[in-house]
């Protein structure tokens, strides 16, 4: 499958799960589209005349992949930009808690923080018992944190750091009953795992298409719950947006709800990538990629088994709570930079290490132009930089 992407021939790339790596046919697309802006871009930027139609068969077809309605979500540039979004809208108060884990992504554990300095509003960390091989015992542990002053959940779907799938349905529909808002960061989850966001049913869900559904970087979107809607305003204000005065079902300048209009209306930039994710979706049914993902989960979890098994060190979860494709195996305490810098310049092997915590993690992402050739190189690496042996 490798010639069906991009990725230098001389790069061992295990690092899927950053970035993604996008297919020829669908970087074509997107090429495309930046051509046919550039060719009459007053027509195609035009609120009036091209740039909605264009948006919309978009979130028709991404709605469909994620179990949504299309008049729920919007494109944006990456789901931390979603995040944003509703982190900075929130009507919260001093004395107010936001509930969040321990596995959470950098950039959003500063968003809370800015989000805490401004309001008073204090953050929450709970623990997550590892490894983690318990739906229960990790419901029990948020649950049993929610207090009178819990005014936001916030998880990971998938966890970066840890690459864990947190089972989340049952303490998002715990947080409903108390009332408290939930807000979830599925950056790495679509298409590495079925994903239904209305059978979910939190209040909020930002996702990336640019890592596992790879389309072009540069496309995620925001997906809010119709009543919850009304709550959020844009980081950057333009001719989408009009004042709040209705419900969700308020219309806005250009047609749409008041929610797309603002969202989607604001300011010249490039869409070219989120209107590629249809040809990302195409790319997938034609070459069945439920089949050939299931390939390389496999060899995710036979490669991360074989390092365990050097080190001596278990995993952070069981299977069941394993990101698909992607696991993050815990390392001998080393000098992360330096194994990451020998690993590329000496192995051209592209993959993250870093410090979790007391942990060193070495996270693999495994794709379909990964091969078992590819895992060996790691391994052998490993053995050699860290001197582990069977």
């Amino acid at each position: 499958m490798r010639e069906l992407f991009l990725l230098d021939d001389d790069v061992v790339f295990l690092n899927h799960g950053s970035f993604g790596a996008c297919p020829k046919l669908v970087f074509q697309a997107y090429q495309n589209w930046q051509l046919k802006l550039e060719r009459q871009p007053v027509a195609f930027l035009d609120q009036a005349r091209d740039f909605i139609k264009y948006m919309e068969p978009v979130r028709i077809a991404l709605a469909e992949e994620l179990g949504a309605s299309p008049d729920d979500l919007v494109g944006l540039t990456n789901a931390t930009e979603g995040l944003n979004i509703v982190a900075q809208s929130l009507k919260l108060e001093p004395g107010d808690e936001i509930l969040t884990s321990d596995h959470e992504y950098g950039a959003l554990e500063k968003t809370w923080e800015l989000v805490s300095d401004r309001t008073g509003a204090k953050v929450v960390e709970v623990e997550i018992p590892l490894p983690l091989v318990s739906e229960e015992k990790f419901s029990e542990v948020i649950i049993n944190a929610m207090t009178d002053r819990t005014k936001v959940l916030f998880l990971s779907h998938g966890t970066s750091p840890t690459a864990l799938v947190f089972p989340i349905k049952k303490v998002v529909d715990e947080a409903r009953t108390r009332g408290i808002i939930t807000v979830i960061d599925g950056a790495h989850i679509p298409s590495l795992i079925e994903l239904n966001l209305n059978e979910l049913d939190a209040d909020f869900y930002s996702g990336n298409c640019h890592k596992w559904m790879m389309a072009p970087k540069g496309a995620a979107f925001l997906w809010a719950r119709r009543d919850a809607q009304p709550m959020l305003e844009p980081l950057v204000v333009s001719h989408g947006w009009i004042p709040q005065s209705g419900g969700p079902e308020q219309i806005g300048p250009f047609g749409n709800s008041r929610f797309i209009d603002c969202f989607e209306v604001r300011g010249t930039r490039d869409p070219a990538a989120w209107l590629a994710v249809p040809d990302a979706l195409n790319f997938m049914k034609k070459h069945n990629w439920n089949e050939i993902s299931r390939h390389s989960d496999i060899l995710a979890r036979n490669t991360a088994s074989a390092i365990s098994n050097l080190t001596q060190i278990p995993l952070l979860s069981s299977a069941e709570f394993c990101a698909p494709q992607m696991v993050a195996i815990p390392l001998p305490d080393c000098d992360v930079d330096e194994l990451k810098r020998r690993l590329y310049d000496e192995f051209n092997i592209e993959v993250p290490v870093f410090r979790w915590k007391d942990c060193c993690i070495v996270r693999i992402s495994i794709q379909a132009y990964n091969t078992r050739a590819d895992a060996s190189r790691l391994i052998d690496a490993l053995s050699d930089v860290l001197k582990l042996h069977a």
